[in-house]
């Protein structure tokens, strides 16, 4: 079924596919938070009015992942609210997920990609790290009480 992944933009049609893989994903590994529950709810306010970007892993018509670039300034984005269903993890599709924005990123000419992750999520930190992202300082009061490692991605110098 995850061999022939394509991912597409964001479309309103899959707001509620947002919402689901993301309130699954974080209730299976942490919890949700207010910040969280708030973005979820309406992502075209949050992140597309707001200059940003969702991407969604379609297979077989389903909607199997997902992935959001969230705009932080001109140049810098978060890549953020990555989520694959139960049954698709293991099979490549966040990588998939992630290179579409790392080429977005790329092609836009963007300073770096940021992500906030915890350490406990060992498989998805040794994946930013293949593709790239190198741990730097977490800043206080950063946007998520479960973060606990902030990392970038240097894209041009």
């Amino acid at each position: 079924m995850v061999n022939a992944v394509e991912i597409v933009p964001y479309q309103t049609s899959y707001d509620t596919h947002f919402y689901d893989l993301n309130i699954e994903w974080l209730q299976t590994f942490f919890y949700v938070e207010d910040h969280d529950e708030e973005v979820l709810s309406n992502p075209k306010t949050h992140i597309i009015d707001n200059g940003g970007h969702i991407f969604f892993a379609i297979a077989e018509d389903k909607v199997i992942g997902t992935v959001a670039l969230i705009k932080m300034s001109k140049n810098v984005f978060e890549l953020s609210k990555m989520a694959v269903l139960p049954e698709c993890r293991g099979m490549k599709v966040g990588q998939k997920l992630m290179k579409k924005c790392i080429d977005l990123a790329k092609d836009r000419q963007w300073e770096k990609l940021v992500i906030y992750s915890n350490t406990k999520l060992e498989n998805a930190i040794y994946i930013y790290r293949k593709y790239g992202f190198e741990e730097i300082e977490l800043e206080k009061g950063g946007p998520y009480d479960r973060g606990d490692i902030k990392m970038e991605l240097t894209l041009k110098s």
